[in-house]
């Protein structure tokens, strides 16, 4: 089955489910799944009963698509992603992002756990994401027939919505929340980066670095669908100063600053 038979399968399942005129997707991140207790849940679907999606194998992240309102908006969350480390192709990183847009939401909203690069960003704050820089080596907009989605020469001039970001600047500083905005460097992972390459990373000028967000991303763009991005910083990455990591303290600081994203995440969606 062709690329574009299999997302039309996908998205015709979904609005049979009753997935219909959503307005906002919302992508969420390691750690990040309490946003969809906020949510007047109508419809819930696990990732491994969908056709043709990709099953997240993540132990922190739940699997399951989840259709609902809040405040007021219909919304769509996928409440576990995909990463390359899992195995998956860049097709399949980001069909969730396909899909979302397949059934016609307006706006994207994406979260994320990542490392603060910039040492004077502290674990626990939230940074929003201004640019990234691609590090995983691959482009989801690279496969035979990906034109026929839309242009495959994206202009990443302005990757994440300026208009979304200035709304979401507004709602950290009317809430009394610390938001950095800064640049994402997207790695493929799975393990953790070497000290040389944390110096590196710095040297590239990256304030934060994780192993999502960007194949989403560039997704978004090439379906012209305007998307914003939050990193919650869950830990710090000083080279000379590099400590062991723990995933189980990773997974509670992101717990920790979660109530302040989902502050953003729901200011900006009533606003939209």
């Amino acid at each position: 089955m062709g690329k574009q038979n299999q997302l039309l399968e996908t998205i015709n399942f979904l609005i049979k489910k009753g997935f219909t005129n959503p307005e906002v997707g919302i992508v969420l991140g390691t750690g990040l799944g309490n946003l969809v207790h906020e949510i007047d849940t109508e419809k819930e679907i696990a990732y491994a009963d969908i056709p043709n999606f990709p099953v997240a194998t993540v132990e922190f992240h739940s699997g399951k698509l989840i259709y609902g309102t809040l405040l007021g908006k219909k919304v769509i969350v996928m409440s576990g992603r995909f990463h390359l480390y899992e195995g998956y192709n860049a097709w399949e990183v980001t069909y969730g992002i396909r899909t979302l847009h397949g059934l016609g939401i307006k706006n994207l909203l994406i979260s994320n756990a990542a490392g603060a690069i910039n040492l004077t960003y502290k674990k626990g704050d939230l940074m929003l994401i201004e640019d990234h820089i691609n590090l995983q080596g691959n482009s989801p907009l690279a496969f035979k027939g990906a034109n026929s989605f839309g242009n495959i020469f994206v202009d990443l001039l302005e990757p994440y919505s300026k208009n979304l970001n200035q709304k979401i600047k507004e709602i950290a500083q009317k809430n009394n929340i610390l938001l950095h905005e800064g640049i994402y460097a997207a790695v493929l992972g799975p393990q953790l980066e070497t000290r040389a390459e944390y110096r590196m990373l710095q040297i590239l000028e990256a304030d934060a670095v994780g192993m999502s967000t960007a194949p989403e991303v560039i997704v978004a763009k090439q379906l012209n669908l305007p998307c914003a991005a939050i990193s919650v910083l869950t830990d710090e990455c000083d080279p000379k100063n590099l400590q062991p990591v723990n995933i189980a303290q990773i997974i509670a600081i992101a717990g920790e600053a979660e109530p302040k994203m989902i502050a953003l995440f729901k200011g900006v969606i009533e606003f939209l």
